[in-house]
């Protein structure tokens, strides 16, 4: 298990800042953070992270000079991308060597980081998704050059604690991970309403066709996490020939069906993200 040989700094304790905190102070499972080396800065923190800081005794609100002399390795900045502008110049004093920031605010570029915080910071940036909060996440990662690799295997724990991590070979996919995965929550909470409402139209009551979408979503999640087929499989593994399954896979997957629909939305969230790159 790592732990830090300095300081790490959360900025926002936010719905992703908060998950990331919990997820780094669990025990064992956790990535190792000694809760007395975590400096936190919110002004207005959520009151059960308000609380999670009191329990555990991180370092409140301290003044950036105080954080600064202690050196600190890794600087998260987990506040509302409208906000970075501001933020930013306010923690130049906390760029150093050896001090890393990983960013997982969305739609603001490495440029537009360094741009704030000083052209010899050592920058990730990155992309979770909202299973974090449950442990589950997925989050890619690119760092710019002044990233080392033993910066990069900090991340790997830290990011590591809430789910997976993965490395991306150029900052430009970042707009497709955003379409993918980062929205991607999303799409499968419109599935599981989309198929609850079809229920109901074909006369199940509101709640059993609710607690049937749930289940079986959730149900085909976990199996895909936990077997090693991959999803074609999976569905070829379900579907009879001329049964129910491929009277609906054949309107599914027909020309106009799940495949190029998903295309066009995924498409679309690329392109507003890319409209939102600072």
């Amino acid at each position: 298990m790592l732990v830090f040989d300095g300081p790490l700094v959360l900025v926002g304790a936010g719905k992703m800042g908060g998950a990331l905190l919990s997820g780094w102070l669990k025990p064992r499972t956790g990535a190792g953070v000694e809760p007395q080396n975590v400096f936190l800065r919110d002004p207005n923190p959520p009151e059960e992270i308000a609380l999670l800081a009191a329990d555990n005794g991180l370092k409140l609100n301290f003044p950036i000079e105080e954080i600064a002399a202690s050196a600190p390795r890794v600087v998260v900045l987990a506040v509302k991308p409208q906000i970075m502008e501001v933020v930013l110049p306010e923690l130049r004093p906390l760029v150093r060597p050896g001090t890393f920031f990983l960013s997982i605010a969305a739609g603001i570029s490495l440029q537009s980081l360094r741009n704030g915080l000083g052209k010899e910071a050592a920058i990730v940036r990155a992309m979770p998704n909202t299973p974090a909060s449950i442990g589950l996440g997925i989050t890619a990662a690119f760092g710019n050059e002044a990233v080392s690799a033993e910066d990069k295997l900090v991340c790997d724990a830290l990011l590591g604690a809430v789910g997976e991590a993965v490395w991306l070979s150029h900052e430009a996919q970042m707009d497709a991970v955003t379409a993918l995965s980062g929205s991607g929550p999303a799409y499968i909470f419109a599935l599981a309403e989309s198929m609850a409402a079809a229920g109901e139209a074909l006369g199940l009551e509101p709640a059993l066709a609710e607690q049937l979408a749930r289940a079986t979503v959730a149900g085909a999640g976990a199996m895909l996490a936990q077997v090693s087929e991959d999803a074609a499989t999976l569905r070829k593994n379900v579907t009879s020939p001329g049964g129910t399954t491929a009277a609906a896979l054949d309107v599914l997957l027909g020309p106009d069906g799940l495949v190029q629909l998903m295309r066009s939305a995924m498409s679309a969230a690329e392109a507003r993200s890319r409209e939102l790159a600072k």
